[in-house]
């Protein structure tokens, strides 16, 4: 809204892009527009079928497309008009209010600086994808690059550069090049030096001109990833084809929008983003300040003059940081793509092939597939992370900065396409990696090594016990988030709340500590793994006994549990009410929980066709009809394993109480019970043929069967069939139990 505010009246851009009865129906009266009328004027100029691209995937033969296109599609009207030319509108923030320095001030806990230039449109470069080339220099993270020394000293967490391609980055009018930089505290004192370092950078691309061996680079690892590409959501392929049909020819339908074709230095050249002429900021201002009430109330601006001397600075010959250079060439760009023979009979489901007292490894040879790509998961199991409080927060400060150490040297596998992350679960550590198998032992060597030299300064460390506590803070004020862990605190035994997380921030740690828990954590661990897809069962064995030589853990005294006791809810109705840490927010969430109990795989399956049959009347019920709030939805629950329902509405108190939701909630159920008494043999059938197809639904990738997998390992449950046992029970009919015990 900020952005749109900048353009020149009359522009697309300058129009704001939401609408509330204010906008739409009140202003436009007073001034005698009639809001009906025009709609209805631009849909006569602008929906006709001419202007229009279809795409369409399916099944069924061409034949059969054809027809249905046909028959649905045909009644579109054609205007016969030309279509809407906007080349006229050329240059829309060449204005006096686009070269400023904004400052915003957000309601959740962060820093965020945000350059923008705009530059003359792109499109017709997609060939050569000048932006992408410059972006992918920009959000570089590796030795040389900006975040890398913003990094070092402690002013920054992120950085991302680019144009996102979308209409509003990239149009027949203009084109958005920007830089977005997530500020430390001590970053945003210093976000003038951080801006003059993103130009030094700039400047040093313009005084190098482009590099064709880093161009070749991005377009192997592109190519690449064309290449082995794993089968996307349908929906999100042909919404994607559909668009590359208004912007690129026929045989570039598939390709224009993924592959760098060409080398072109003059046309990158043209378009570095150098000039400081169009520079938008977010952080602090200085100077003579105007306020900026931007449309809808979104939010309120203040705006300054960009500082004379730093305009005369970037306009003159300025020297450049010693340390800022281009990256070296990658050494984790897969070259080999050949399929590797099993090593051992092949199986339908992942089987353990190694067991030790430290730990235990699954595997699976991907044989449906067939890519040259593979997954590795581990789980590290730790005694000590549940103990406290306090040990929490020391995990998530570890992963924090262990991810930090690791961002530097891994950041080429990173934009090779070898994807890795490290998460904080509830007992341990999971590190998940994926990619071309050619290189993917490279890096998992790398985070085993990081992990076991880990060691961190006083600075990073400060830097994230403040960027945590921020974190801790932006959960409590989300009405969702804090619903979720308040429900999770009264059904799971041990487990510590947010807010004692962000007490034990506000109380402070310090980077002893942090060594101190860093040293017994990995003293004593399990580690259990999986890994499927192009490895053979040797290759596998080698990466979990990488781990128990580099890190030479002992298992845990006693088996470390991975999940939570849950609390058997008595029959009777339980409340518990909390207050929105944000005062001035009005929207709340209300959530209607019942408890069912550990259960079979049928009342599982029971439980499932239950929340798929209440989810319509639900919806019809609480939102379409009693109007409560725009998120409604039943939602199946399984916590630790035990199961349950919940029926959620957001809402606004400003319009209804808590009680009120609760109880048309109430009343939904009461309706819903006697929708199902009437529910007929048949109905249900199809609802239970419904769910037997939606899990007999082939993976489209990969990745989804690995996913079912690791469930199945990061749970130590390993039923590996479960799909297959749930749709058995299917087939062989169930009906409707009885309601479930406890509730809150």
């Amino acid at each position: 809204m900020l952005f749109g505010s900048l353009a020149r009246p009359g522009h697309p851009m300058a129009k704001f892009c939401w609408g509330n009865a204010q906008t739409l129906k009140h202003g436009p009266r007073e001034r005698r527009i009639n809001t009906y009328k025009r709609l209805r004027e631009f849909w006569r100029r602008n929906y006709s079928a001419h202007y229009m691209t279809l795409a369409v995937q399916s099944r069924e033969s061409l034949e059969t497309l054809e027809e249905w296109v046909s028959e649905i599609f045909i009644q579109i009207p054609n205007n016969g008009k030309p279509r809407p030319d906007f080349s006229h509108l050329q240059q829309p923030f060449d204005t006096p209010a686009f070269h400023k320095l904004y400052r915003v001030v957000p309601v959740r806990k962060v820093h965020a600086l945000t350059i923008s230039w705009a530059l003359p449109p792109q499109v017709k470069h997609y060939r050569v994808k000048p932006l992408h080339y410059i972006s992918w220099l920009m959000g570089h993270e590796g030795t040389g690059s900006i975040l890398s020394l913003l990094r070092k000293r402690c002013w920054a967490l992120a950085l991302y550069g680019g144009n996102s391609e979308s209409g509003f980055d990239q149009n027949s009018t203009y084109s958005i090049f920007s830089i977005s930089i997530t500020l430390t505290d001590l970053g945003y004192q210093n976000f003038f030096q951080v801006v003059h370092l993103v130009f030094q950078y700039l400047k040093m691309l313009q005084n190098l001109g482009p590099q064709q061996r880093i161009y070749e680079e991005i377009q192997k690892i592109e190519d690449n990833e064309f290449r082995y590409q794993e089968q996307t959501d349908p929906i999100e392929f042909v919404e994607n084809i559909c668009e590359n049909m208004q912007l690129f020819p026929k045989p570039d339908l598939l390709t224009g929008d993924q592959l760098m074709f060409h080398y072109d230095p003059e046309v990158s050249d043209q378009n570095c983003p150098i000039s400081a002429d169009a520079a938008q900021s977010q952080p602090a201002a200085a100077g003579s300040r105007e306020r900026r009430q931007l449309p809808q109330v979104f939010m309120v601006s203040v705006s300054s003059d960009i500082p004379e001397e730093w305009d005369r600075r970037w306009e003159s010959d300025f020297e450049l940081n010693p340390d800022l250079h281009l990256p070296a060439e990658n050494r984790f760009i897969a070259t080999d793509f050949n399929l590797k023979k099993s090593d051992c009979p092949d199986t339908e489901f992942p089987v353990r092939i190694l067991a030790l007292d430290q730990g235990a490894l699954w595997y699976k040879k991907d044989s449906k597939f067939k890519i040259p790509k593979a997954y590795i998961r581990f789980h590290l199991i730790s005694p000590i992370i549940q103990e406290s409080p306090d040990n929490l927060v020391l995990f998530d400060l570890f992963i924090n900065v262990l991810a930090h150490n690791l961002a530097e040297p891994a950041y080429e596998a990173d934009v090779a396409q070898l994807e890795y992350k490290l998460m904080a679960g509830e007992h341990g550590m999971v590190i998940r990696l994926k990619g071309f198998n050619h290189k993917l032992p490279l890096l998992l060597k790398l985070i085993v090594d990081q992990l076991a030299d880990f060691s961190t300064e006083p600075s990073v460390f400060g830097m994230f016990a403040e960027q945590l506590k921020k974190t801790y803070f932006n959960i409590l004020i989300k009405h969702d988030r804090l619903g979720r862990d308040v429900r999770l605190l009264i059904l799971e035994r041990h487990r510590w709340s947010v807010v004692q997380k962000y007490r034990v921030l506000t109380e402070g740690l310090q980077v002893q500590q942090l060594m101190a828990f860093a040293a017994a954590l990995k003293e004593e661990l399990y580690a259990e793994g999986l890994v499927q897809g192009n490895f053979t069962s040797a290759e596998s064995i080698e990466f979990l006994q990488y781990f128990t030589q580099k890190l030479q853990f002992r298992p845990p005294p006693a088996e470390v549990p991975v999940q939570f006791r849950v609390v058997d809810l008595p029959r009777r109705h339980h409340l518990c009410r909390v207050k929105s840490l944000n005062r001035g927010d009005a929207n709340s969430e209300v959530t209607v929980y019942y408890q069912s109990g550990l259960k079979t795989l049928r009342e599982h399956a029971l439980m499932e066709l239950m929340v798929m049959l209440m989810e319509e009347p639900c919806f019809d019920f609480l939102r379409t009809k009693e109007m409560l709030g725009y998120q409604v939805y039943p939602t199946f629950r399984n916590t630790s394993g035990v199961l349950g329902f919940s029926v959620t509405v957001e809402t606004q108190a400003t319009k209804f109480s808590s009680e009120l939701v609760e109880q048309k909630i109430e009343d939904f159920l009461v309706s819903f019970g006697g929708r199902l008494a009437s529910l007929s043999e048949e109905c249900f059938a199809a609802q239970v043929t419904a769910l037997i197809k939606l899990k007999e639904c082939e993976d489209a990738h990969l990745g989804e069967e690995v996913d079912r997998n690791w469930y199945e390992v990061a749970t130590q449950q390993y039923l590996f069939d479960r799909l297959s046992r749930e749709v058995s029970r299917n087939h062989q009919g169930v009906q409707m139990g009885p309601r479930p015990a406890g509730r809150f």
